[in-house]
Parts: C-alpha cells; structure tokens; sequence
C-alpha cells in the first residue's frame, strides 16, 4: 500500500511572533506515515533535518518569489528521478518519480499563487504539462491550489470573507468565483480524488479567514486514480494546531518494485 499525504504546514512550522510548531508538523508526520509526502511553506525550515527526523529522503525546489516546497520520499520506495520545475511558479514545483511494481509513478508537489486566479491559472497549466507526458500511466499532482473547484457552489462563502481576500477568489468582474486553475487541471485528465473529503481550511490554529473551504488537492490520472483505496482529510488535535492547513492523505493499492521488496 502506497500513503501519500500533501501539507502546507505554514511558514515552515514556526510563526514570527508566535509558536514554533514544528515539533507538532513533525508528530503529526510520524504518526501518519507516509510514504510519500508533498510539503508547501517551507520558508526558514531545515528540510533536511526535517526528513531525517520523519525518516524520509527530502527532494526540494526552492522559490521565484514566495516559499519553497518538497516532496519526500519513504525507503524502500526508490526514486528514479528528481528535479523542480522550471517554471516562475509563484512558490516553486517539485516533481519526482518513485518506482512501483506497477511502473513509475510522477509525483508533483506544488503551491499555486495565492494572489491571483490569472497567475494560478497559467501556472495549473504549467503543472498539467509537467505530468502530460505520465497521462496515461500514474502521475499524481499534490499541493495547495489556493483556489476553488469549479462543480460546488461557492458564491456564499466567498461572499463572506474579508474584502482582500474575497478578491483572490472573484474574477475581474468582482462578482464570478475564480474557479480556472483546477478546471484547467481537470481538461487535462485529471481526477480529483479529494472531491468529497471535505474543506481544508481554517483549523483552529489559523486561516479563520476562510469559511470551511477546500484549498488543498490530490489530482491523479485516470490509471493511478484505479489504484485508490482511501482519501480523507486528517483531522486530530495535533492537525487542529499544527498549521492553518490540515492534512490531505489517500491510499493507492500499490508496492514497491520487486528488486526492492527482495520479491522474486
């Protein structure tokens, strides 16, 4: 079985002025054991002492303009190969490819622009290149979208939020919910599995600016989206402070490759 997890742990698990919390991240981490784990807002933490910590193998892209993002890897899963996205993502986008028994599987942890839904669109188009070449095999995107599905109703809730933040998630005309980036994502094959798993934000730690919404994503292909199992977003006390995000996890009927499981 294959446990993936994506995270936006907030400002690298430590608030200025406020709690460290990356002791918590790391509890949390431990405690859910993935195997494959796409983390945003990694700005000021020692990513490599942090996967040692969750014994994981950190594979980082750093930042155009915002915070860096990674996504790591569980022994014995191997990986085949890793490198960010070139591309002037607002935060950055990982991409890395972890044998399976059943053939390579793409991985893309990403943070889409949380300022503007022209920005996040053109970088969803961005991502969907960096896993068309998988789109027939198992590819899966990770990472806080920073923007709204476009087949729920939205239009009361963004309503409700602060003026500043209510524009993040209108489109020009101030009155249609900017819902692009993921539809761009969903043209291009893929499936959201965490469609009905529920919002993702506010915890009790933060983001009371947004009311019960879903920001964070898994977006596999059609091929890897038959070996799904399980999806829910985490919710413990240890996530209801841990960040301002909480947890997206899901399940793939997956096993590492023979040579590594020693299988014959």
């Amino acid at each position: 079985m294959l446990r993936v997890m994506t995270w936006n742990i907030r400002t690298g698990g430590r608030d200025r002025g406020g709690p460290d919390r990356r002791e918590l991240v790391a509890r949390v981490v431990a405690g859910q054991r993935p195997d494959v784990l796409a983390l945003q807002e990694l700005g000021g933490l020692d990513v490599a002492g942090f996967a040692g910590d969750v014994e994981l193998r950190p594979y980082l892209a750093r930042s155009w303009f915002g915070q860096p993002v990674a996504v790591l890897v569980r022994a014995p899963w191997p990986v085949l190969a890793a490198a960010p996205v070139r591309r002037p993502f607002h935060h950055a986008a990982q991409r890395v490819v972890v044998g399976t028994a059943a053939g390579p599987l793409t991985v893309l942890g990403t943070h889409l622009d949380p300022y503007s839904g022209t920005r996040r669109l053109v970088e969803a188009g961005w991502a969907a290149g960096a896993v068309r070449t998988d789109r027939d095999g198992l590819a899966l995107l990770a990472g806080d979208l920073n923007t709204l599905d476009p087949y729920a109703e939205h239009a009361d809730r963004v309503g409700r939020l602060p003026p500043g933040y209510r524009r993040r998630h209108l489109r020009r005309d101030g009155r249609t919910v900017e819902t692009r980036a993921v539809a761009r994502l969903l043209a291009a094959g893929l499936v959201d599995l965490g469609a009905d798993a529920g919002p993702t934000v506010p915890t009790a730690h933060g983001g009371a600016e947004f009311p019960d919404v879903r920001l964070d994503y898994l977006l596999a292909t059609p091929t890897l989206a038959t070996h799904l199992t399980h999806v829910e977003v985490v919710r413990t006390p240890h996530t209801d402070h841990a960040s301002d995000h909480y947890p997206l996890v899901a399940e793939f009927a997956l096993t590492p490759p023979a040579a590594v499981t020693g299988a014959g």
